[in-house]
């Protein structure tokens, strides 16, 4: 039990110290991991061998990875993935197989063996690249999609791979001698049961196995909805809310034990379960339980990846092993690209799509272990092959950076020249048209005023363009797009750029050219809307505010307070802040934070008194009878609209 913790606390330390470093870099949270692993086995010697048994107990955060993704993909939007599923999937799959065994076979090694090695570097890491895709918010892209349909198909093909590997043995595996001591038959512990199951499944036909799986994949669409229901409804009955927890993870073990004993992978399994219960109401329920355990356990998975890393092996051989793994991420890179082009990928989604799954992944571990015990590898070179897949895995985070940088020089203007404007004598200029352009730009045209509108995400302008809304590309913060504008003569400038630093730079540039212009700038937060008061705003929404006056408005009002009441009193609160942000902007030093700021702090302290004071003394005896008559409703009350 000591030891446990020790290790748990070497474990959880190094996470702790490399992963917010990481992110911070913006290198990501895995290569946080893998450097956390490297931290602690290698570098520090802080763990051993137990990190191989570790492994395999981490990899269950995979499954519960692919069971969260199924719970987020409805069935329709599965079945509309089956082109991708096939076209992209299976071939990736056998184009990589046949180069890999090819280039192996020209180095000298046989058939089977080049085969064997062929299906370990046909797979990518499903754990880093789904991971990474969701940190970045590219799933739901159309190379983030393509790569997902990728993987799950990877992932399905893993099983056929399995059940070849032992035909490809060179000579008969070798068979343990009396020391190692069988499970006794009928002895009843969980192992044995287990065994026993898994021995009657080894003997069944062919169409025995087939029926079994068909019998599994039903049961368990069938638990999903018709057993999810009650079970969830009898726990609930203990009114704890950690019997919901317990609930989620049986139904998530539950199906990953099932899919093993009949032989097909749990991951595989607990997706096909996720999709069943994609439209069910215990969707954001089991979501909610599943996500603490599978972000820990898949942390804990590349930790294991990044100890177990061989340093030895590498440096008696670096040359070898550096040319495998660069040599496998260049040629899945072409291979993926031509898929791309193929599958007519473009921009950024084609470079999405062939720099994530350049890797090999985590099912090449197990591949190789099975290969090593049926005699399809020798200890060398599974050495070798477990080397690169770890490296190749290393190197992952870093394909996605550079898939960053080229996203990001694309979308400079350098493969998209600003557009020439053909405008000129408009009264308002729009820089930035994401959620927050976009809405008042509507606004405008629907009263007839027309808006030159700026934008450098090309992404967005063909979407703009495609729904007849003319949008020009650029950067709104060079000055000569700016003078193509019409800025000299513009009345108004709207500043909606995601960019908090474009934006007071620009607001700099345009009080600088057009000191007469009316500014009206979105802001981040407080401090940004000093930042940009200091820089010549004058009319500066922050992009909360309003919607959390309402808010509020809203929750007085449930409380019993009339419409008037909540209306004056939100109307009370927005003024009095907007006296204070004046003020207080005043007393703002640049690099400060206000919280070191004595002065600021002082005066920010009195108006929240003289606010809590004035509201209290025009509500307050109002507000307490209200509360104190108000009675529990019956039911919730109707949703307001949502255009309230």
């Amino acid at each position: 039990m000591e030891s446990f913790l020790v290790q748990a606390a070497i474990y959880l330390a190094a996470a702790t110290l490399c992963v917010p470093l990481a992110v911070r870099f913006g290198l990501g949270s895995v290569l946080g991991y893998l450097m956390a692993g490297i931290l602690i086995g290698p570098v520090a010697g802080l763990v051993g061998s137990e990190t191989e048994s570790l492994q395999h107990f981490a990899e269950f955060g995979v499954v519960m990875l692919l069971f969260v993704i199924g719970l987020e993909l409805e069935p329709r939007a599965l079945w509309d993935m089956r082109m991708r599923l096939v076209g992209l999937g299976v071939g990736q799959v056998a184009l990589t197989m046949a180069a890999v065994a090819g280039i192996a076979v020209a180095f000298g090694f046989a058939w089977q063996t080049a085969t064997a090695i062929g299906m370990v570097f046909a797979l990518s890491s499903t754990a880093i690249v789904m991971q990474t895709l969701q940190e970045r918010n590219l799933t739901a892209t159309r190379g983030g999609r393509s790569s997902f349909s990728v993987l799950l198909a990877q992932d399905i093909a893993v099983i056929p791979m399995l059940a070849l590997m032992p035909l490809l043995a060179l000579a008969p595996a070798a068979v343990g001698g009396g020391d190692h001591a069988e499970p006794a038959i009928g002895d009843g512990s969980a192992a044995t049961m287990a065994a026993d199951v898994g021995h009657w499944v080894d003997t069944l036909p062919a169409w025995g196995l087939t029926a079994l799986t068909v019998a599994a994949v039903a049961f368990v669409i069938g638990a999903g909805v018709f057993l999810t229901r009650p079970i969830f409804a009898f726990a609930g009955q203990a009114r704890l809310r950690e019997m919901h927890t317990v609930v989620s993870l049986l139904f998530v073990i539950g199906v990953a034990v099932l899919m093993i004993l009949v032989g097909l992978s749990p991951a595989l399994g607990t997706f096909l379960a996720g999709v069943v219960l994609a439209n069910s109401e215990f969707r954001h329920e089991l979501e909610a339980d599943i996500e603490p355990f599978k972000g820990l356990l898949l942390g804990l998975f590349f930790i294991t990846v990044g100890a177990g890393i061989d340093f030895g092996t590498f440096l008696a051989q670096p040359i070898v092993i550096l040319g495998v793994t660069l040599g496998l991420i260049a040629l899945k890179a072409i291979i993926l690209f031509a898929l791309a082009i193929a599958a007519r990928l473009r921009g950024t989604d084609r470079i999405l799509f062939t720099l994530s799954l350049a890797q090999a992944g985590e099912f090449g571990f197990v591949l190789v272990s099975v290969g090593v015990s049926d005699g399809v590898f020798g200890r060398e070179l599974s050495g070798v092959l477990l080397l690169a897949i770890a490296l190749s895995m290393l190197a992952t985070p870093l394909l996605f950076i550079l898939h960053q940088k080229l996203t990001e020089r694309m979308q400079t203007g350098e493969s998209h020249p600003d557009d020439e404007i053909d405008e000129e004598g408009h009264s308002v200029i729009i820089a930035g048209v994401g959620r927050f352009g976009q809405v008042v730009h509507r606004m405008l045209q629907a009263a007839g005023v027309r808006a030159v509108v700026l934008d450098r995400d090309i992404e967005t302008i063909r979407l703009l363009r495609s729904f007849g809304i003319k949008t020009y590309m650029g950067d709104p913060t060079r000055p000569e797009l700016l003078e193509a504008a019409g800025l000299a003569t513009a009345k108004v400038l709207v500043i909606a750029l995601d960019d908090r630093a474009d934006a007071v730079r620009l607001t700099k540039l345009a009080r600088a050219s057009n000191p007469d212009i009316h500014i009206v700038a979105r802001a981040y937060d407080r401090v940004h809307v000093y930042e940009l008061w200091r820089a010549g705003a004058r009319q500066i929404v922050r992009e909360m505010f309003d919607s959390s006056l309402r808010a509020g408005r809203y929750v007085l009002e449930d409380l019993g307070w009339s419409e008037t009441e909540a209306f004056q009193a939100r109307e009370a609160f927005f003024r009095h802040d907007r006296e204070a942000l004046k003020d207080l902007a005043s007393l703002w030093e640049p690099g400060l934070p206000i919280d070191q700021n004595p002065a600021y702090r002082a005066r920010a302290q009195e108006y929240n008194r003289d606010l809590e004071s004035a509201l209290l003394s025009r509500f307050g005896e109002d507000a307490e009878a209200v509360a104190a008559e108000a009675e529990p409703l019956p039911e919730p009350p109707a949703p307001r609209p949502s255009g309230a």
